[in-house]
């Protein structure tokens, strides 16, 4: 009996087993899942469509059934045929397909009416699908969808409509999909928004700038001193330093204007907007044929824009400044875009602007705290900076562009100070005043597919003004620094093939230069002028092959100046290998020259604040600045990282030891030196 009793239980689970067991394998389960499992057990493979099983589900077979009895099992209950083929793969499929309506049609290319081989042809459901064959010819079956969609590589895609049931082959042409790729061998170089191009340059867009620790915006000539190469040496965005080179010898570019001020608060702040859509282009060697006037960088800044989007305006304030912006359609094909801000300075003087302040005017007359002998002293000062830029574009038909800038620039302090020192009371009236002005007139005409032309006549215009008024002494010191600069420009690009573009043009500049100092006691006058003018012919080839990675640009261009009856020749060269899938071999090379930049004048300064003067050279005690520079560098990029590895050399001739700040025999000597 014990062991009856301890049998019974353990028959009445396996009974309940068994049961579970077979309930379980009763369940109707996807036909799908079923072919899966008996491509594991009888080492077969199943070929079907998705659409025509994926309806079906059944009770699978039972495992002890032979592979021949299960298909036979899953024909009975789907009615599917199963077409072994020497029990290796086994087609299953249809016999009995519903009736679908046929189309079909011939595909070729509306540019050059030739057949377009292995085009994409299917339904819009993705229940059928197809390709042309070497007559271009196509037919495909559809069941409920009445559009089909035909792609080709090199093509836009193109839906079509089959609204009755034709038997008539259609006739189809696709349109070429024209895109212009840029090479770009690095992104988020240092943060979002700035990349690093084949072509040696950096590219900027603050609308899309990360910000870098310290900064409270996208100021662009704060964020470029990141890129190895350039910094500035006394942590102002009005004296920036690329390899070397003084922030004079730089060439700023803002839509075509060269810009002679480039920093409010004196170096601060950048005078770039941030809130424009603007790109930046930061060249350190190897630069185009069509960039002149600097032996050192080049900073181009752009703010064109050929899309046309809805109407938007924007406006903001911080501790320093509050801006605007708007951006308009004025019809289908034109738009207006106007950007403005203005310090808060003169009316709220918050803590920031407090701490500006002194940094900016630290060691100057103007900052009372260097005044430590005044027993009454009292400094009233007014400070405020501004900018404004616009923008008009009318496109004129399909191939002409109509563009006119204009930008203004505006800094300006008045202090006042009085201090009584014993019996004796003194008072002066300061007042710097820093003003730049610009507008470029643009026309941009595409001839062809191949050809287009642009021409600009561009003006910039450069003012420094100081006037210190010592009352007691009815003196009254007055200094000026002025430039002016307007040229124009005519560029051709001339596309050859895919590969090969070549551009020429003709440039025309011309320059001049006012400096002044005035005193009325003791009397002193002295006012110098001086112009430039100068003509370039560019010539410059590019080839691009991304199939081998070789991107190679190589110019000259030839400068001449009417003065001096000179020419300069100015190659130029920039060349870039993908050699292996990760590594960029980068050649870059350049001569370049410049006729305007700034000296210091027996040291006579603006208050402490500036003392630098723009000048012109005369080709004998102040020559003409030249330089050379190449370099060659070794990239790698994977995962995100960069490892770049840069060599260069450079040298400028002709450099004045009144640019360079010396403080010690050679403060007051003129020579000249490399």
């Amino acid at each position: 009996m014990p062991l009856l009793k301890r049998i019974i239980p353990l028959l009445l689970c396996f009974v309940f087993t068994l049961s579970a067991k077979a309930q379980v394998e009763n369940k109707a389960i996807a036909l799908k899942e079923i072919l899966q499992s008996i491509e594991k057990q009888h080492h077969v493979i199943f070929n079907y469509i998705d659409n025509e099983i994926i309806i079906f589900e059944i009770v699978p077979p039972a495992n002890p059934l032979s592979l021949t009895e299960k298909l036979k099992y899953l024909h009975s209950k789907t009615n599917l045929s199963f077409e072994n083929l020497d029990n290796t793969f086994i087609n299953v499929f249809n016999t009995n397909p519903p009736k679908n309506h046929k189309v079909c049609g011939y595909v070729f290319s509306k540019e050059t009416k030739t057949v377009l081989e292995n085009a994409n042809v299917k339904s819009m459901d993705n229940a059928s699908k197809t390709i042309t064959n070497d007559k271009g010819f196509f037919q495909l079956e559809l069941d409920k969808s009445t559009q089909i969609s035909i792609s080709f590589i090199g093509y836009k895609t193109q839906t079509i409509n089959i609204p009755s049931l034709t038997e008539d082959c259609m006739t189809i042409y696709l349109e070429q999909e024209i895109s212009e790729l840029e090479d770009i061998t690095t992104h988020h170089y240092l943060t979002s928004g700035i990349t690093k191009t084949k072509s040696g340059s950096y590219e900027m867009k603050p609308k899309k700038l990360g910000i870098l620790p310290g900064l409270i915006e996208a100021d662009v000539l704060q964020v470029m001193q990141q890129i190895p190469g350039i910094n500035s040496v006394n942590e102002s965005v009005s004296s920036i330093n690329a390899r070397g080179g003084t922030h004079d010898q730089n060439l700023f570019l803002w839509n075509g204007i060269k810009m002679y001020q480039t920093g409010h608060f004196f170096g601060l702040i950048s005078v770039f907007n941030p809130n424009l859509a603007h790109t930046i282009s930061i060249i350190k060697n190897g630069s185009s044929a069509f960039y002149g006037e600097s032996v050192s960088s080049v900073v181009d800044i752009s703010s064109n824009s050929n899309h046309f989007e809805k109407n938007s305006y924007s406006a903001g304030i911080n501790m320093i400044n509050l801006d605007g912006f708007s951006k308009f359609n004025i019809n289908k094909k034109g738009y207006i875009e106007i950007s403005a801000r203005r310090s808060t300075t003169d009316i709220v003087k918050t803590p920031t602007y407090k701490d500006y302040y002194n940094i900016a005017f630290q060691n100057t007359s103007i900052n009372s705290s260097i005044n430590s002998k005044s027993i009454d002293f009292s400094n009233d000062e007014t400070f405020y900076f501004f900018d404004i830029t616009a923008k008009y574009l009318q496109k004129i038909g399909q191939k002409n562009t109509l563009i006119l800038d204009f930008i203004t620039i505006n800094d300006q302090i008045r202090v006042n100070q009085s201090a009584t020192i014993g019996t004796n009371y003194q008072s002066e009236k300061n007042v710097l005043y820093q003003q730049n002005i610009g507008v470029n007139l643009s026309y941009n005409k595409e001839w062809n597919d191949s050809n287009k032309t642009s021409l600009n006549i561009y003006t910039s215009s450069y003012e420094l003004e100081a006037q210190k008024n010592k009352i007691e002494e009815n003196q009254n010191v007055k200094q000026e620094n002025e430039v002016f600069d307007s040229g124009i420009k005519l560029q051709n690009n001339h596309k050859i093939n895919s590969k090969f573009t070549i551009n020429n043009g003709y440039q025309f500049n011309e320059i001049g230069t006012v400096n002044l100092d005035a005193v009325n006691n003791p009397k002193f006058y002295r006012r110098i002028k001086n112009s430039l003018r100068t003509h370039a012919l560019i010539l410059e080839g590019k080839f691009n092959d991304s199939i081998s990675k070789i991107h190679l640009t190589t110019g000259l261009r030839v400068n001449y100046t009417e003065q001096f009856k000179k020419y300069l020749f100015e190659p130029r060269l920039e060349f870039n290998y993908g050699f292996l899938p990760h590594f960029n071999l980068e050649i870059l090379g350049e001569f370049k020259s410049q006729n305007c930049f700034q000296i210091i004048d027996l040291q006579k300064d603006y208050f402490g604040i500036d003392k630098r003067r723009w000048i012109i050279a005369n080709n004998s005690t102040v020559p003409v600045q030249r330089s050379k520079q190449c370099s060659l560098g070794l990239s790698f990029a994977k995962h995100n990282w960069l490892l770049s590895l840069e060599n260069f050399y450079k040298k400028v001739i002709g450099i004045n030891s009144l640019g360079q700040e010396f403080q010690n025999q050679l403060e007051f000597v003129k020579i000249n030196g490399e």
